[in-house]
Protein backbone atom coordinates (compact mmCIF):
# COMPACT_ATOMS: atom_id res chain seq x y z
CA UNK A 1 0.00 0.00 0.00
CA UNK A 2 2.80 2.35 0.90
CA UNK A 3 4.56 1.70 -2.42
CA UNK A 4 1.34 2.51 -4.28
CA UNK A 5 1.11 5.84 -2.46
CA UNK A 6 4.59 6.70 -3.73
CA UNK A 7 4.22 5.30 -7.26
CA UNK A 8 0.87 6.87 -8.15
CA UNK A 9 2.01 10.49 -7.64
CA UNK A 10 5.29 9.70 -9.42
CA UNK A 11 3.42 8.27 -12.42
CA UNK A 12 1.08 11.26 -12.51
CA UNK A 13 4.04 13.65 -12.50
CA UNK A 14 5.75 11.68 -15.26
CA UNK A 15 2.61 11.93 -17.38
CA UNK A 16 2.44 15.69 -16.85
CA UNK A 17 6.07 16.06 -17.89
CA UNK A 18 5.35 14.16 -21.07
CA UNK A 19 2.36 16.38 -21.90
CA UNK A 20 4.41 19.48 -21.11
CA UNK A 21 7.24 18.27 -23.35
CA UNK A 22 4.78 17.54 -26.19
CA UNK A 23 3.15 20.96 -25.78
CA UNK A 24 6.58 22.60 -25.85
CA UNK A 25 7.56 20.67 -29.00
CA UNK A 26 4.29 21.67 -30.70
CA UNK A 27 4.95 25.30 -29.74
CA UNK A 28 8.48 25.09 -31.15
CA UNK A 29 7.14 23.76 -34.47
CA UNK A 30 4.51 26.51 -34.73
CA UNK A 31 7.17 29.14 -33.98
CA UNK A 32 9.62 27.69 -36.52
CA UNK A 33 6.85 27.63 -39.15
CA UNK A 34 5.91 31.29 -38.68
CA UNK A 35 9.58 32.32 -38.49
CA UNK A 36 10.29 30.50 -41.77
CA UNK A 37 7.42 32.29 -43.53
CA UNK A 38 8.41 35.67 -42.07
CA UNK A 39 12.04 35.05 -43.05
CA UNK A 40 11.15 34.15 -46.64
CA UNK A 41 12.20 30.50 -46.30
CA UNK A 42 9.32 28.80 -48.10
CA UNK A 43 11.08 25.43 -48.25
CA UNK A 44 11.51 25.30 -44.47
CA UNK A 45 7.90 26.40 -43.95
CA UNK A 46 6.53 23.77 -46.34
CA UNK A 47 8.62 21.07 -44.66
CA UNK A 48 6.65 21.78 -41.45
CA UNK A 49 3.20 21.39 -43.05
CA UNK A 50 1.08 18.27 -42.73
CA UNK A 51 0.81 16.48 -46.10
CA UNK A 52 -2.90 17.33 -46.48
CA UNK A 53 -2.23 20.98 -45.74
CA UNK A 54 0.69 21.17 -48.15
CA UNK A 55 -1.55 19.65 -50.84
CA UNK A 56 -3.96 22.59 -50.41
CA UNK A 57 -1.22 25.17 -51.12
CA UNK A 58 -0.75 26.13 -54.76
CA UNK A 59 2.35 24.57 -56.31
CA UNK A 60 5.14 25.22 -55.86
CA UNK A 61 4.52 25.34 -52.11
CA UNK A 62 7.83 27.06 -51.31
CA UNK A 63 6.75 30.10 -53.33
CA UNK A 64 3.02 30.08 -52.62
CA UNK A 65 3.32 29.79 -48.84
CA UNK A 66 5.16 33.11 -48.74
CA UNK A 67 2.18 34.91 -50.27
CA UNK A 68 -0.22 33.68 -47.56
CA UNK A 69 -1.49 36.32 -45.13
CA UNK A 70 0.20 34.90 -42.05
CA UNK A 71 1.16 37.11 -39.10
CA UNK A 72 4.70 37.62 -37.90
CA UNK A 73 5.81 35.17 -35.23
CA UNK A 74 5.10 36.08 -31.62
CA UNK A 75 5.98 34.35 -28.34
CA UNK A 76 3.95 31.25 -27.49
CA UNK A 77 1.26 32.23 -24.97
CA UNK A 78 -0.50 28.86 -24.73
CA UNK A 79 0.02 25.33 -26.03
CA UNK A 80 -2.52 22.55 -25.50
CA UNK A 81 -2.12 18.92 -26.53
CA UNK A 82 -5.14 16.68 -27.14
CA UNK A 83 -3.81 13.21 -27.94
CA UNK A 84 -2.27 13.45 -31.41
CA UNK A 85 -3.41 17.07 -31.97
CA UNK A 86 -2.27 20.40 -30.57
CA UNK A 87 -3.42 24.01 -30.50
CA UNK A 88 -0.73 26.67 -30.09
CA UNK A 89 -1.44 30.36 -29.48
CA UNK A 90 1.26 32.87 -30.35
CA UNK A 91 -0.02 36.30 -29.40
CA UNK A 92 -3.27 36.66 -31.36
CA UNK A 93 -2.33 33.86 -33.78
CA UNK A 94 -3.52 30.25 -33.45
CA UNK A 95 -1.82 27.30 -35.15
CA UNK A 96 -3.23 23.77 -35.18
CA UNK A 97 -0.83 20.83 -35.39
CA UNK A 98 -0.89 17.03 -35.60
CA UNK A 99 1.85 14.63 -34.64
CA UNK A 100 3.41 12.47 -37.36
CA UNK A 101 6.16 9.83 -37.12
CA UNK A 102 8.78 12.55 -37.67
CA UNK A 103 7.22 15.03 -35.22
CA UNK A 104 4.66 17.83 -35.11
CA UNK A 105 3.36 19.26 -38.40
CA UNK A 106 1.17 22.32 -39.04
CA UNK A 107 -2.40 21.41 -40.02
CA UNK A 108 -3.80 24.96 -40.03
CA UNK A 109 -2.32 28.43 -39.49
CA UNK A 110 -3.36 32.03 -39.59
CA UNK A 111 -6.40 31.04 -37.53
CA UNK A 112 -8.61 33.47 -35.65
CA UNK A 113 -11.44 32.49 -33.30
CA UNK A 114 -15.03 33.33 -34.22
CA UNK A 115 -16.89 32.74 -30.97
CA UNK A 116 -18.95 29.56 -31.12
CA UNK A 117 -18.14 29.04 -34.81
CA UNK A 118 -15.02 27.21 -36.07
CA UNK A 119 -11.77 29.13 -36.41
CA UNK A 120 -11.19 31.04 -39.64
CA UNK A 121 -7.80 29.94 -41.01
CA UNK A 122 -5.67 31.34 -43.82
CA UNK A 123 -4.25 27.89 -44.58
CA UNK A 124 -5.65 24.50 -43.67
CA UNK A 125 -5.70 20.98 -44.97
Amino acid sequence: MRLAMVLVPALLLAGCGSVQERASAAGDTATRFLEAVAGGDGEAACALLAPETEAEIDAPCAESILSEALPAPAPVTDSEVYGQRALVRLGGETVFLAVFPDGWRVVAAGCTPRGERPYDCEIEG
